[in-house]
This record gives C-alpha cells, structure tokens and sequence, in this order.
C-alpha cells in the first residue's frame, strides 16, 4: 500500500485488493483448522475456502438479482436469506462424503466457507470503491473500504457459516445414516443466522431512523418522507448517527461470538457415530 502510495503504479492495485481482502478471513482459517479433526485435511479447508466462497458470491448474485427486483423493508431479511442460504448449500455440498462428523469440526469447515465467501465479497466491494463519481480512481477510497471490512470480518459471514456448520454436523452425527440433512434445529438456527445477518445490514438504516427520533426536527421529517433525504443534518446526529451504527454491529458480533462460544465448548468432540479410520487414500 505504501509503495503504491509512493510510486503511484497503478498496477500494484489488483495486489491491494487481493491481500487487502484475503489476509484477514485466511489467518481465521488457519486459526480455525488447527482446531479441527484429521478428517478436515488442508485440501478440504482450502476447498471449502475458494469453491465455498465463489459458490456462494455467485449464487448469491444470481438469486438476489432475479428475487429483488424491488428492495423493500424486507430486503434485508431475504439477502441474509439468500446469503446464508448459499453458503449453507455449498458447505453441505462439501461435506456430504465425509468420513465421520463432529460439531466442531462443522464449525471448522462452515467458517473456512464463510471466510471465503467474505474474502471474494471484500474483493469486490474494494474494487468498486477504486472508482470515483467523478471517474477517476480512489486508492484512499479502496484503503478505507478495505480496512473496515477487515476489521469486521471476523464478526460477520464466517462466524455465522460456523454456526450453521456446527449444527449440520451435529445432525449428521445424530442420523441414522450419518449423512448431513436438514432438521428442525438446522432451521431454528438458520433463523437465528438470518437475523444476525439482517441486523447487520440494516445497522445504518436503523441508526438513521433511532437518530431521526432522538434529535430529528419537524422540516427533517417531512423531508425524509417526501423526498427521502434529510437535510440540514448537525454535528451532533452525525456523532449520535455514528455511535448507534457501531453500537448496533457492536451488539451483533457480541451476540453471534456468544453464540459460538457457547455451542463450541457445549458441543466439545464427542461423535454419535464411529469415525473411519484414516488412510493413504482419503482426502
């Protein structure tokens, strides 16, 4: 970043990007795997990262194209919907010829998934953020977009996807068949996930509105319903604006960590069914 700022080499930019958007969710990834099974090799990790990410990007942008044509105050509930939804496909999808299943190792897998869906999102939005309305290109734009999305990520889609993973691989386990399917608490949770998710993309919206009934003046709202742009903004629901947004992604990771730490030692390593033993030619 340095070097680019310095030298002004513009193809130095797609490196930003890249090590800007992976560096963050991969070291949670091998945080994680150190934590996992034998049964969850480095080939599994890294597959569950790269195709679990672009299977859920693009089957995300699919659905979310053709289902939101109009975004409504619900739009938030389906993206979390068809975000988590995805996620949770491509991870079953990867783990259905598994040897053996234990919830932790769920949560291993569910977050390397996870973590790559949110690396190749940041990757994204990052270079989304290089361009300016004027046509230009930002790199203080891209650093900044970059550097916040780093700073959540541990709190956001790979957290969750550890939930979901955790929970289809306990019911994998309970099974006859010891084969992951869905059941009554994978959808309980997945309810769970989905307002996670929902509260995390609605955290600006709803700080607007908290801060509109706190400090907000008759002209404003009016303004707002008619037009629906809020002038004559002061310095004071700026800050109020900017503490209850962070508030409220504050709460949101805070909750989706409990969750997590709660199932992780509750859970532990115990199988419901026999593991495989382990041999040259599984991977």
């Amino acid at each position: 970043m340095v070097v680019t700022f310095v030298t002004g080499n513009v193809n130095l930019v797609p490196t930003i990007i890249l090590v800007g958007s992976f560096l963050v969710p991969v070291t949670f990834v091998a945080f994680a795997f150190r934590r996992a099974d034998a049964v969850i090799t480095t080939q599994r990790i890294f597959s569950a990262f790269v195709y679990g990410g672009v299977l859920g990007v693009l089957g995300a942008s699919i659905l979310e194209s053709a289902l939101l044509t109009n975004m409504s105050s619900w739009g938030y509930l389906a993206i979390g919907a068809i975000e988590e939804g995805v996620k949770l496909a491509a991870l079953w999808l990867l783990a259905r010829r598994l040897p053996f299943y234990t919830p932790r190792d769920g949560m291993v897998l569910g977050a390397a998934v996870g973590f790559g869906f949110a690396a190749f999102e940041s990757a994204g939005y990052a270079f989304n953020a290089l361009f300016t309305s004027s046509g230009g290109l930002s790199l203080l734009n891209l650093v900044e977009t970059e550097a916040l999305r780093a700073v959540l990520a541990p709190v956001g889609h790979g957290l969750w996807t550890a939930l979901l993973g955790g929970v289809l691989f306990a019911a994998a386990a309970r099974s006859r068949g010891g084969r992951p399917r869905p059941d009554l608490p994978l959808l309980g949770w997945y309810a769970v996930v989905v307002l996670l998710h929902a509260l995390w993309d609605a955290a600006q919206t709803i700080a607007v509105w908290l801060t509109l009934l706190v400090t907000g003046t008759p002209a404003q709202w009016v303004a707002i319903i008619r037009l629906g742009q809020l002038p004559g903004v002061t310095q004071t629901q700026v800050h109020l604006f900017t503490t209850l947004n962070w508030g409220l992604l504050m709460a949101d990771g805070l909750i989706g960590m409990a969750l997590l730490l709660v199932r992780w030692v509750r859970l532990g390593r115990g199988r419901a069914t026999a593991p495989v033993p382990l041999t040259g030619s599984l991977r």
